[in-house]
């Protein structure tokens, strides 16, 4: 089986199980984690019919994005950045990112704002929440969204539409159900008291545990190894 038709069948697989386990499956997209992929392989990806790249790493991402260009298609791909951010690496991706999703901290959110006002874009983030607490993961503490939230809605070339997280690695489903859910509690009460029903997404949910997230919510999910293997 060629990686077209091997992409292609595990997209209809993740699309079914989208339509068996979102409570809204008409609003749920799926981003292709591509960072073990190379530029040829990616258009096999793009060629299966997947049209949002997630890219975890900028000099990757400017690879591919140049391959796309050269091809004459990439303006026929949704570009999102879904690692871990460096301020001195956003001026490489900036002008044509559509989603950033690993907003971890003010100091980044501030950085991002600062080069979209240069160029007088409005870039679409997402806040990264570490709502496991785990030392080793990225984004703000719930507590900090809270303590921050003004100073993140200040920022004028931000449009912050929605939340991100990543679960434990953990066979626990009860963990990994938590994490998800209070991913959604803390979205929904942020639309009510701060931001007017305007954050939209939910990106939560990755290859091994993207059924859980589906069935809380999750409006974006992340895949990698489910669809290219």
């Amino acid at each position: 089986m060629s990686l077209k038709e091997t992409i292609t069948k595990n997209l209809n697989e993740i699309k079914e199980d989208i339509k068996k386990y979102s409570p809204y499956p008409e609003k749920v997209k799926i981003v292709g984690a591509t960072k073990y992929l190379d530029k040829y392989q990616l258009e096999e990806y793009f060629n299966s019919g997947a049209k949002i790249i997630g890219e975890n790493r900028v000099q990757a991402l400017r690879e591919k994005k140049e391959h796309f260009d050269n091809l004459g298609i990439s303006d026929k791909i949704s570009w999102h950045f879904i690692g871990s951010l460096q301020k001195n690496k956003l001026k490489y991706f900036i002008d044509y990112i559509d989603l950033i999703h690993s907003v971890d901290r003010l100091s980044i959110a501030e950085a991002i704002d600062k080069e979209a006002k240069k160029r007088e874009k409005i870039i679409n983030c997402l806040l990264e929440v570490n709502i496991s607490k785990e030392e080793s993961k990225h984004g703000f503490l719930v507590e900090e969204i809270y303590e921050n939230i003004h100073k993140l809605k200040s920022l004028n070339n931000l449009n912050i539409i929605g939340l991100m997280t990543m679960a434990p690695f953990t066979e626990d489903r009860d963990v990994i159900l938590n994490v998800f859910k209070g991913l959604k509690t803390l979205r929904d009460e942020l639309n009510v008291k701060h931001f007017n029903g305007e954050l939209t997404e939910l990106s939560m949910g990755m290859s091994n545990d993207y059924k859980i997230a589906l069935s809380q919510g999750a409006t974006i999910i992340r895949i990698g190894s489910k669809l290219f293997n």
